[in-house]
């Protein structure tokens, strides 16, 4: 499809369509790439074409900027779908645009969406056309192109990170909205439906004029029930909101709660708080990360296994999103507050910088050094029955100190005993 279409045919199309910028100036919330004062702002803005691919969360405005790109540097638009796309359609765009570009030197943006599904051969075809000019992609993806793209391709395009859009680009979304619709913020919500909306919205800006589209239609039906409130909201939206700011206090006091939740052993209540975040729209990346400092901080050794399933956890949420990531979220969080408890590692690695804070940095012992700059002799401990034997570690003019003490639960109590074990003269 061309970007430049009849006003009859935009009339019919969503709200997020009528909207969709027209000039790169105009894309809304990724101004730490394309404001007028970053480099690639200032090229895109005048109209320069770049090989890019850019990464980031469903509804960040990856196709609008593409769209809005081709309009800006006046070129021919081609759009596909990695997931319908084959070989012989990255062929045939290449050759319109090479035939475009000798015949009326015009150049040829091709968007290609999700474009991670591209295999080998097909990510291959489009290397020459790209190499020679005869087309600039713009490929959009919401995984790590590092993971998914091979190096050939990356190496002629330069990887951008759109984020998710904050509170002020919703804001600026209603405005243009407002100017398109002409209609007025105060007679359409109250503050507090409004900043509902976009917490609902959650970065995603797509989703926030959906939603605010359809508040636009009831309005023109019946405009007895506006300003609509926040039960008015659940109403149409058949959701229940859940009081939860993910910028503010209840972001801080729940988080807190479940963690606190976990390290005191109460997996229901975990659970609870855990709900609670994900239907208030929490970004369930964050709350896997903090799982996985959880797991060394106040499990610890006392059940190792922790750590890596924490980390199991992460990456599962990553590859699945929501909603089903939160089965995964659910196995962590019972199996980490159902675990024996420890912080001793995590006591000792901060006694061990203040100590490091405190004494600076002494002389290592000769023994210890690399080979090629040792005096000392290094006592090798598989040489002895427990590969273990008696010799100094520290610094000559530090007295060993005693960091790490293992308790008497879960695996650190075997810790104990094997220390115990190991350092006895039977």
């Amino acid at each position: 499809m061309d970007l430049f279409e009849s006003s009859a045919d935009l009339s019919i199309r969503p709200l997020a369509e009528k909207l969709r910028p027209k000039h790169i100036s105009e894309v809304i919330g990724q101004d730490h790439i394309l404001g007028a004062n970053k480099p690639i702002g200032q090229l895109l803005r005048a109209g320069r074409l770049l090989n890019l691919i850019v990464t980031g969360p469903p509804g960040t405005g990856k196709t609008s900027f593409a769209r809005a790109l081709a309009q800006t540097a006046k070129a021919q638009f081609i759009s596909m779908n990695a997931v319908d796309a084959g070989v012989k359609d990255l062929k045939l765009a290449g050759e319109q645009g090479k035939a475009r570009l000798l015949q009326q030197s015009e150049k040829t943006l091709l968007f290609v969406d999700e474009i991670h599904r591209f295999n080998k051969s097909q990510q291959d075809v489009l290397l020459p056309f790209i190499e020679r000019g005869e087309l600039y992609l713009v490929g959009a993806t919401t995984e790590h192109p590092s993971y998914e793209l091979n190096r050939a391709l990356i190496s002629r395009c330069q990887v951008v990170q759109f984020k998710r859009l904050e509170k002020e680009s919703f804001y600026q979304l209603f405005e243009r909205a407002e100017k398109f619709e002409n209609l007025k913020k105060e007679n359409l919500l109250d503050d507090t439906a409004f900043e509902t909306l976009v917490q609902l919205a959650d970065g995603d800006g797509r989703r926030f004029l959906n939603l605010l589209e359809s508040i636009v239609e009831l309005y023109k039906i019946n405009q007895t029930s506006f300003p609509m409130g926040i039960e008015q909201l659940e109403e149409l939206i058949s959701h229940r909101v859940i009081a939860y700011d993910k910028s503010s206090d209840q972001h801080y006091d729940c988080i807190s709660a479940f963690i606190k939740s976990v390290r005191g052993s109460d997996a229901d209540a975990a659970l609870y708080y855990m709900a609670r975040m994900l239907a208030g729209g929490e970004d369930p990346v964050f709350i896997a990360r903090r799982l996985v400092i959880l797991a060394s901080e106040d499990v610890g050794n006392a059940e190792p296994r922790g750590l890596p399933l924490a980390i199991a956890g992460l990456q599962a949420v990553e590859a699945i999103g929501m909603p089903e990531c939160a089965i995964n979220l659910a196995q962590v969080v019972t199996f980490l507050a159902s675990s024996p408890k420890s912080n001793r590692s995590y006591n000792a690695w901060n006694q061990a910088k203040e100590f490091v804070n405190v004494t600076g940095s002494p002389e290592l012992p000769e023994s210890l050094k690399s080979a090629n700059k040792s005096s000392g002799e290094y006592i090798y401990p598989h040489e002895f029955e427990k590969a273990y034997v008696a010799q100094n570690y520290w610094p000559p003019t530090i007295k060993p100190q005693k960091f790490y003490e293992p308790s008497q639960r879960g695996q650190e109590k075997l810790i104990t005993d094997y220390l115990k074990w190991l350092k006895s003269n039977t």
